[in-house]
């Protein structure tokens, strides 16, 4: 069937094994990413959402995924969940963080320059020449630019070029003094995005600060619209969770997980893409952006839920990578599987280059194959605590 001519599925049929406990699916997806869906990306992308002031960020997202909701749940600091098929009492998570990294003022010199101290794992070494936003009191916003002395002064005979560091780089605001700056309005404590916006590589890849993670922001809201479109009927209640703070430590996940108490979660994130110089592959895995989104081994990982996303994406044809982690995951997964007694949780992440730098890059049919492979993996749930026993 085709619904409002953006997803069609073919071949859809249920049925339930007697001797398992999932309920099955086979779905052939005609899934690609929508006008409307791609200027929501976008619109979500350049909106700013620093670690610890996702609000606005967040109200984009909201905005839109609300739509396919039964129900909204928030936290005190900024997380939000749309909740469909509520009331079954059974809870499983499906989950994204929203927040970028950033920066602080941290001090202003008598000469107006402005120091800085980082708001999650920003790069000194890309900041020198960035332009910049900072935000301050009633929502104003400041331009500055991160400057840097020219070549002709760093290079000197004999000595080491100077490189940048967190005590070397500075805002400049166009400003002489430190009443000048304070005249603007900005304060100790004001928080600084940089301006990078949205754009398309080469038709199909997309490259804009905060792919991670708003690029999984963008796929779970995909998936809610996705379920209320196709009519899809979940055994169990669904939360379509995007965090807040997991650049800071995981930090939205945490109080989410202890709000909601689920029973299981399926986390998405970004993934190195490891084919560009300078990184690893003995180090970070043989990772291809383009080749499919990637499924995570890790000791939080719950190998049956794992086991199931893989052979869902293979039964369905969807293209994926597999990837590995030492002992924790770095994500908002680890959040969930080690709360209330353990929550069986897996992961599942978009490769993605450049992270933490203004121009994240992403390949469009990762993103969709990414969408599919989420929404697919719901379907399959039964809604019984034995889809994870390890003992029957």
């Amino acid at each position: 069937m085709v619904i409002n001519g953006r997803f069609s599925l073919q071949n859809y049929r249920g049925y339930v094994y007697i001797r398992a406990v999932f309920v099955k699916f086979d779905v052939d997806m005609d899934y690609s990413i929508s006008q409307e869906a791609l200027s929501f990306l976008e619109q979500y992308l350049n909106t700013p959402s620093p670690v610890g002031r996702e609000v606005e960020g967040q109200k984009v997202w909201l905005n839109r995924t609300k739509s396919y909701a039964d129900e909204i749940l928030t936290d005190p600091y900024g997380s939000v969940a749309c909740v469909l098929n509520p009331g079954t009492g059974y809870r499983v998570v499906l989950e994204a963080h929203c927040d970028e990294i950033s920066w602080y003022v941290n001090y202003i010199s008598s000469k107006g320059l402005i120091y800085v101290i980082r708001n999650g794992g920003s790069d000194h070494q890309i900041a020198p020449s960035k332009r910049v936003e900072i935000h301050t009191k009633n929502h104003k916003i400041v331009r500055g630019v991160f400057g840097w002395p020219a070549i002709h002064t760093r290079l000197k005979p004999g000595k080491a070029e100077v490189a940048p560091k967190l005590e070397n780089i500075t805002i400049d605001v166009g400003c002489r003094s430190k009443k000048e700056v304070d005249a603007l309005g900005v304060q100790v404590g004001d928080v600084i995005t940089y301006e990078d916006k949205f754009m398309v590589l080469n038709g199909h890849n997309y490259v804009c600060r905060a792919l991670d993670n708003r690029a999984g922001g963008f796929a779970i809201s995909e998936v809610a619209r996705l379920i209320k479109e196709t009519g899809l009927k979940l055994p169990y209640t669904l939360y379509v969770v995007n965090a807040v703070q997991e650049e800071v430590g995981l930090r939205g996940a945490e109080m989410m997980a202890d709000r909601i108490k689920p029973h299981a979660a399926l986390v998405t994130d970004v993934c190195h893409d490891t084919q560009t110089p300078m990184i690893s592959k003995e180090i970070e895995g043989d990772v291809s952006m383009g080749d499919g989104p990637v499924v995570f081994h890790a000791p939080s990982i719950h190998n049956k839920f794992r086991e199931m996303i893989e052979s869902v994406a293979t039964r369905s044809k969807i293209p994926f990578q597999r990837g590995a982690c030492s002992r924790y995951t770095g994500t908002d997964t680890d959040a969930f599987a080690y709360s209330n007694g353990g929550v069986p949780s897996a992961l599942v992440s978009l490769p993605l280059r450049y992270m933490h730098t203004t121009n994240e890059m992403i390949c469009r049919d990762d993103l969709e194959n990414l969408v599919k492979v989420l929404y697919s993996s719901l379907a399959e749930l039964s809604g019984s605590s034995k889809d994870f026993d390890y003992f029957t």
